[in-house]
């Protein structure tokens, strides 16, 4: 047994959290979207839950986490440094990275800044582009559970897709109820 999933599972045993979770393959590929992602806490718990779980996964995060001495120790969780400010090319970059054949899951938190009125696209395009499936992993402080839920295949529509996964999300809180955004995606909006 690793040693990452040596801690995760003491985390399990200590934590008010209970793990309510679907298994995937240990040497899967796919997007796990983290939601509601509403508090820095959604963090530990995703890497409690990978761990567990023993997979190899990256999450991307705002560059700032990567910064001097915390910068190696991001890396070494996993991290892929985003700048927000300039987020140009990264989805084509990890499209490549995955095409080439690297294999892991991907964390991505699609409500991004945990502040706005919808979700980002990122997770969605990336899944598309490598035909990944997306596993919806969760936090809900109403039963205190979190893990991952059903594991889907995106069809390219949309809004249809979506309507999927908003289903799954409506009676899941995350951490901080009130920083909880609706998963839609502009592209719903747009009609593109």
């Amino acid at each position: 047994m690793s040693l990452r999933r040596t801690l995760a599972r003491a985390y399990w045993r200590v934590s008010r959290w209970n793990l309510v979770t679907e298994r995937l393959p240990k040497d899967g590929a796919g997007i796990l979207v983290g939601a509601p992602h509403t508090s820095n806490w959604d963090f530990v718990l995703m890497l409690a839950i990978g761990g567990e779980g023993d997979l190899r996964f990256k999450w991307l995060g705002k560059h700032t986490l990567f910064k001097g001495v915390a910068g190696p120790v991001m890396r070494g969780l996993g991290g892929i440094p985003v700048d927000r400010r300039d987020p140009a090319g990264l989805v084509d970059e990890l499209v490549a990275r995955i095409s080439a054949g690297d294999r892991f899951y991907l964390v991505v938190t699609p409500e991004g800044t945990r502040s706005g009125d919808g979700w980002k696209s990122g997770f969605y395009r990336i899944a598309r582009a490598c035909d990944l499936p997306v596993t919806l992993g969760y936090v809900d402080r109403t039963t205190r559970t979190t893990g991952f839920g059903p594991t889907i295949r995106l069809t390219g529509d949309v809004r249809a897709d979506m309507d999927v996964i908003r289903a799954f999300y409506a009676d899941k809180s995350g951490a901080v109820p009130s920083r909880r955004t609706e998963p839609r995606l502009r592209e719903e909006l747009s009609g593109d």
